[in-house]
């Protein structure tokens, strides 16, 4: 059985310039999907499964993080406030005081992703973890994501996805269309949809801060065979654009959105 205090390593840092209409205030994963931040949605991915530590990689604008779940945990729930003395005494919302433990670790404004993940390295212990980016949900199993992981023995696991059709598939003959559809998935290769497995040995392949982890340190442990592919055909949908936060919007108010497990 996995160790549920395994660490959940997330990247919250960078820019989200192709977001900028709602990255110019906040960093991309505090962008909300009904009223909650995509930061917390990914998180709550995890906790499903009883991952609740993580340790979140900050870098644009991460003050608005930290003050976030520091609001987060001394507001939620009811204030008794005495004017005369100043005290005050908060009583836990239940249904919202989640039994989380978050590290939120400064790693640079300008670091590269690479850079990033090499400094959670005394966040994430020195055994197996988890990393994701703070921009991206999915319906993945994560048990079964580890077993995959468990089952080869290499020191990376990639969650590969197809991406979301976005044009709709004309059929030709000569000038005529014949049939229109939208583009299914299958229609697209393999992609890299994060949701990590990753042993501690990955850090040996990450230089520095300017490292870009889909680079030099991704490319070196497919050459040396130490990075595996865990084949997801279900749900996988990031937050680039605008169009992106509108798609995640639909399926949140259809009341099912398939990234929420039920009970």
């Amino acid at each position: 059985m996995e160790k549920l205090f395994m660490k959940v390593a997330i990247l919250a840092g960078g820019l989200g310039t192709r977001l900028s209409e709602e990255t110019e205030a906040r960093p991309k994963p505090m962008v909300e999907v009904g009223n909650i931040p995509m930061l917390r949605h990914v998180m709550g991915i995890y906790a499903h499964y009883g991952f609740k530590e993580f340790a979140v990689a900050l870098g644009y604008k991460g003050e608005f993080i930290k003050k976030y779940f520091a609001d987060y945990g001394s507001l939620s729930g009811n204030l008794s406030i005495d004017l005369s003395t100043g005290q005050i005494k908060r009583e836990a919302d239940q249904k919202e005081n989640q039994d989380w433990k978050i590290d939120l670790v400064e790693t640079g404004p300008d670091t590269a992703t690479g850079g990033r993940i090499k400094r959670l390295k005394d966040f994430v212990g020195e055994d197996t973890f988890m990393l994701t980016w703070g921009d991206g949900v999915s319906d993945v199993d994560i048990p079964a994501l580890l077993a995959f992981h468990r089952s080869h023995g290499k020191l990376a696991t990639v969650t590969a996805v197809r991406p979301p059709a976005r044009f709709g598939l004309i059929e030709l003959d000569g000038d005529k269309v014949v049939q229109f559809s939208e583009k299914p998935q299958l229609g697209e290769g393999w992609i890299n949809g994060a949701f990590f497995v990753l042993e501690p040995g990955i850090f040996d392949y990450i230089e520095g801060d300017d490292t870009q982890w889909e680079l030099e340190p991704m490319v070196g442990l497919a050459r040396d065979g130490e990075l595996m592919a865990y084949k997801h055909s279900g749900f996988w949908q990031c937050m680039d654009t605008v169009r992106d936060k509108k798609t995640l919007e639909k399926l949140w108010a259809s009341g099912n959105p398939p990234w929420v497990k039920k009970g």
